[in-house]
């Protein structure tokens, strides 16, 4: 399964009668969490980049370990816009993990943003990946993406320099599916914008793509559809209907294989308003410099960042 999704879902679950036993409100709880428990926040070191500072820290995760990142800081008290990314799965990425977005939130800091970036499980020190096509450990890594991006809201409203009523979301890919989960259990964000996500991907499952035929072939129908729906509760079909009142931004390359249009079309319509899309030609799933650009402006709007960092935003190289 992991070769069928590497990079741009680590899910696939199918929606089964495994929802239909399970209500909304039931469905949010698969990811609470002590909000109250220490953050136990720990510095390795820190830079500075053209006055802006790079933190990179570590706190504890709720599942168990702990959550790389970094935080980055513009200079003075602020109070300041916060800004939590999630970062795509692109198999042999250079920036398969928080380093993504880390060019950009230097930019935005001009801005007025503090940025948190957080590695997802996969990303971080000493995990090793399972072998067999399914196991467990992809989907409980996808709930403890989400857990421990709420964590990480928890970690920006507790900056003094952070104003909590204008903190954002923004995850690519494989923390834009997830992302969309966030979006519709936590209530403390005012916008996402979401990259190159699928939300729902039943249609997908019984498509004619070749990389879910393969899989089909190579662990059996009666098997996958079994682990889709022990596992139907990660589904972000379920949630992105619930993500009012934020704002959402959608985001999408024209030409994405492992988004058609056909699929994205279905997708749109799961959002409920405000929602933003924008599509960009001659791109591909890592999107490009317009739609950074546009992001940008986006947020702007949403959570009151200035115009300082439009300059900056032009030397940040695309996405591998």
């Amino acid at each position: 399964m992991k070769a069928v999704v590497a990079g741009v879902l680590l899910f696939c679950w199918a929606t089964t009668a495994a929802h239909a036993a399970e209500s909304y409100s039931d469905l949010v709880h698969h990811f609470d969490y002590d909000q109250k428990a220490p953050l136990d926040l720990r510095e390795v070191g820190a830079e500075t980049r053209e006055g802006v500072t790079i933190h990179d820290i570590s706190y504890a995760s709720p599942k168990g370990g702990r959550v790389s990142a970094y935080l980055v800081l513009p200079p003075g008290k602020g109070p300041y816009a916060g800004i939590l990314f999630g970062h795509w799965a692109k198999e042999g990425s250079p920036v398969r993990n928080r380093k993504e977005f880390l060019d950009e939130a230097v930019a935005l800091a001009h801005a007025g943003a503090v940025s948190l970036l957080i590695d997802a499980p996969f990303a971080r020190p000493g995990f090793h990946s399972a072998p067999e096509p399914l196991n467990s450990q992809e989907p409980l890594i996808e709930q403890q993406q989400v857990i421990d991006l709420r964590r990480g809201v928890d970690l920006l409203r507790s900056r003094s320099e952070v104003d909590p009523a204008r903190i954002a979301y923004v995850g690519h890919s494989f923390d834009a599916a997830l992302g969309g989960i966030l979006a519709g259990v936590e209530r403390r964000l005012r916008a996402y914008v979401l990259m190159a996500g699928t939300f729902n991907v039943a249609r997908y499952l019984h498509s004619e793509d070749p990389r879910i035929v393969a899989l089909r072939k190579q662990v059996g129908e009666q098997q996958l559809d079994q682990y889709l729906a022990t596992w139907d509760w990660l589904d972000p079909a379920h949630y992105v209907s619930h993500t009012a009142p934020a704002a959402i931004f959608l985001q999408y390359a024209e030409t994405d294989e492992f988004v058609p249009r056909a699929q994205r079309q279905q997708d749109i319509r799961l959002f409920r308003k405000p929602k933003t899309i924008r599509m960009y030609a001659g791109t591909d799933h890592a999107l490009d410099a317009q739609a950074r650009l546009d992001r940008y402006r986006w947020l702007r709007r949403q959570i009151r960042i200035d115009s300082k960092a439009a300059a900056f935003l032009e030397h940040v190289p695309v996405t591998q």
